[in-house]
């Protein structure tokens, strides 16, 4: 960036935004060179961020520009203006809580299976607790697949089957004590170890 002026007074550095928000162009020069270092130690204060320094700077000004024409001069300038780093950084940080985060290792795919959830069932497993649950009764597999696979809460899976609340718990009671006796006896085993049908 430019090197800023040495310090100047607060009617000069007003002067010069009241000509810029008129459009001259030399007045806009001086304005940013004369309050530069003050928004860069502003923004450095606020973000507590050497590097970001000079992007919330350059943002600042930036935002300064487009808001100038407005600026009336009721306060100083420089007021003014170190009202705007605050949003600056405020905005800057939501944005980067939003970013993905970088990990800092080279192998990021196992890293990323590290992260996975362990103890889930496999996709034959899956298959075999699936095919259980198709065994249950049709009032019980329907209550309980609206309830725990989908979610649907317990008042709308009793409107959807058309019966009571408390009878929709019931059923729900029972399936899942008919598929704890099925899997606790090995017959989600079983059901693994059956051939295929042709």
């Amino acid at each position: 960036m430019t090197p800023a002026l040495p310090t100047v007074t607060d009617e000069t550095v007003t002067s010069w935004a009241l000509a810029a928000a008129d459009g001259d162009s030399e007045a806009v020069d001086r304005f940013v060179r004369a309050l530069q270092r003050d928004v860069r130690r502003y923004v450095t204060y606020l973000a507590d961020d050497a590097q970001a320094a000079d992007d919330l700077t350059q943002d600042t000004f930036l935002r300064a520009l487009t808001a100038l024409p407005r600026f009336e001069g009721r306060s100083s300038a420089r007021t003014w203006l170190l009202s705007i780093p605050r949003r600056t950084v405020i905005d800057s940080l939501r944005h980067a809580a939003c970013r993905p985060r970088t990990a800092w290792t080279d192998d990021w795919q196992a890293a990323a299976e590290r992260a996975q959830p362990t103890g889930l069932p496999g996709f034959d497993e899956g298959v075999a607790l699936m095919e259980l649950v198709d065994s249950l009764p049709g009032d019980r597999r329907e209550a309980f697949v609206l309830t725990q696979l989908i979610g649907l809460p317990y008042a709308e899976a009793a409107e959807l089957s058309r019966c009571p609340i408390g009878t929709v718990r019931s059923r729900v009671s029972r399936a899942r004590t008919a598929l704890a006796e099925w899997a606790a006896d090995g017959s989600v085993t079983r059901h693994l170890a059956e051939p295929a049908v042709a």
